[in-house]
């Protein structure tokens, strides 16, 4: 194919991602402002807008008559003001992120957390991600999705999941009592468990796991002489910010035994969080220097890079701003909230046929008082 005929594709790819985009807009917000669907906050909250959504709200960009969705408004209760009335007799999960010092915040969820992974499934390999293989979650537990959703992930595919015990909460606490030992003590715990779980003959051929643990769990297994690799696992997903270019790097070509043709373990970086979901990334290679670029997963989300002065004003292609986040589901409706991360605005993708992000990063003036934990 041609170049020109591959950017004509690309480009009426973008149209209708954009036709996509504003139709679902505009379904969602009459979802969650309509007396008989919408949620008691929203329908609340719509006495106090200058504008009626129900009749001004016609695409994507009159999201930007909101104003910024305040993650405040998450921290306590009565938690049932965020349940949609369509869904007021359906079994509710409720999830919770932060929550170190205070009140954390809290997302009632119905079934988001398993269409927002079962589309991700869509994306894995399955020459790395073998259809009815069994799974390892080495991440956090208690009340946070990422544990259902990792468990989902994987039934979903015909395995079955094992998951280990961690609180990611008590490992922030140790960094900031600055209890190191007791820090890498907790660590070691957590890895155990894993090392416990992939020794007892489980065929387990995939996992989830944070960039730290990752490397923990290399460790581990070199002290009883052995490998990622060795064990078994062929595919892994993995999350955080500390997933940098030059982390990527050392992991695919020492802790990994190379790139996937060499090793037989494919690893893809992903970026999500209890708001947003689960935004997936380009192929990562070497050629590429080992850049990670996310895409959200539109409609159900998407992710702008704005200036850092003007949240409703993008920048260029290849310049830095911060993220900016929308979350479109029948469940949940965020229309346009700052997230703590910055990163550099990227072109769309055949694949994904919308604006990206790369470089994710905490927010510069916020990094300072950001603990990374297990992340």
């Amino acid at each position: 194919m041609s170049t020109d005929a591959r950017t004509t594709d690309l480009e009426t790819a973008q149209k209708e991602a954009r036709d996509r985009l504003d139709a679902h807009a505009y379904e969602i917000v009459q979802w969650h402002f309509h007396e008989s669907t919408g949620c008691p906050f929203w329908l609340q909250k719509k006495s106090e807008l200058k504008f009626d959504p129900l009749k001004e709200v016609r695409g994507f960009d009159d999201l930007k008559k909101f104003p910024l969705f305040e993650d405040d408004w998450l921290r306590g209760g009565p938690v049932r003001r965020w349940v949609p009335k369509a869904y007021e007799n359906r079994p509710i999960y409720v999830f919770e992120t932060g929550g170190t010092t205070g009140i954390p915040k809290t997302r009632v969820v119905v079934e988001d957390h398993r269409i927002d992974y079962e589309m991700f499934s869509d994306t894995l390999p399955d020459e790395y991600f073998p259809k009815g293989a069994n799974w390892l979650m080495l991440g956090p537990s208690g009340p946070r999705r990422l544990r259902l959703a990792v468990e989902h992930l994987c039934q979903h595919r015909g395995g079955i999941c094992f998951c280990i015990d961690l609180d990611p909460r008590w490992v922030v606490k140790l960094i900031k009592k600055g209890w190191m030992e007791h820090l890498e003590e907790y660590k070691k715990h957590c890895v155990d468990q894993a090392l416990t779980i992939l020794s007892a003959g489980h065929d387990i051929k995939c996992m989830f796991t944070t960039p730290k643990l990752l490397e923990a769990l290399a460790y581990g297994l070199a002290e009883q002489g052995t490998s990622i690799p060795e064990t078994g696992i062929t595919g892994i997903f993995s999350g955080g910010t500390e997933f940098t270019p030059q982390w990527t790097r050392f992991c695919v070509e020492e802790l990994l035994g190379g790139p996937p043709e060499e090793s037989g373990v494919y690893m893809t970086p992903t970026y999500g969080n209890t708001l947003m979901g689960l935004a997936c990334s380009k192929p990562v290679t070497a050629e590429e220097g080992y850049k990670i670029t996310y895409y959200a997963p539109q409609p159900r989300a998407v992710v702008e890079v704005v200036d850092f002065d003007n949240h409703e004003n993008l920048v260029g292609y290849g310049e830095t701003g911060r993220v900016k986040l929308y979350t479109m589901t029948k469940e949940f409706f965020v229309p346009g909230f700052l997230e703590r991360d910055e990163g550099e605005r990227e072109r769309p993708y055949w694949k994904y046929p919308w604006d990206g992000v790369s470089g994710v990063r905490p927010y510069h003036k916020l990094a300072a008082q950001t603990t990374v934990g297990v992340y």
